[in-house]
């Protein structure tokens, strides 16, 4: 089985998310079904062909967590020593080499990815030109306009 790295903020909120499907949506898209039942002829039933297509959709994302959390590896960078080297979880400064301006990213994987949260996918061409070199070193990302460096300012295991 291939392990996927995850965060253990990215973990706490896939637990969090099967949690609350398991314990508040399932119950309530049960009880759902059970109304509309009540109410007769199940043929021309819009609310109950509704709540059996939500419980389909609350079923299908509680088995894909599951599935997700069976295989994830969870990575804690606030133990591991300090050694300036970008790695999987890592916040790191970086400072385009031509403008000068500097943004702050953390490496994550794809299931906790969100540009507005300034996380990265540990699979995005900007991660991979990062990973593996340290703070000073010159990582150079392809782009569609052309190539872009940018220098690590800084690593932080937060």
């Amino acid at each position: 089985m291939k392990r996927v790295p995850m965060t253990v903020g990215g973990e706490l909120a896939l637990r969090a998310e099967l949690d609350r499907l398991k314990s508040k949506d399932r119950p309530r898209v049960i009880a759902d079904i059970a109304t509309a039942r009540a109410h007769g002829d199940l043929k021309e039933n819009a609310e109950y062909h509704a709540a059996r297509e939500q419980q389909g959709f609350i079923e299908g994302r509680i088995q894909e967590l599951e599935s997700k959390l069976s295989q994830c590896q969870v990575i804690d960078v606030t133990t591991i020593p300090h050694s300036g080297k970008v790695f999987f979880g890592a916040t790191v400064l970086i400072a385009n080499v031509d403008s000068g301006d500097e943004v702050r990213y953390q490496i994550v994987g794809d299931d906790e990815a969100d540009i507005k949260l300034s996380k990265i996918s540990v699979n995005s061409p900007i991660a991979r030109a990062l990973i593996g070199k340290e703070e000073g070193d010159i990582a150079c990302v392809a782009t569609p306009g052309g190539e872009i460096e940018y220098e690590i300012v800084e690593v932080k295991h937060i």
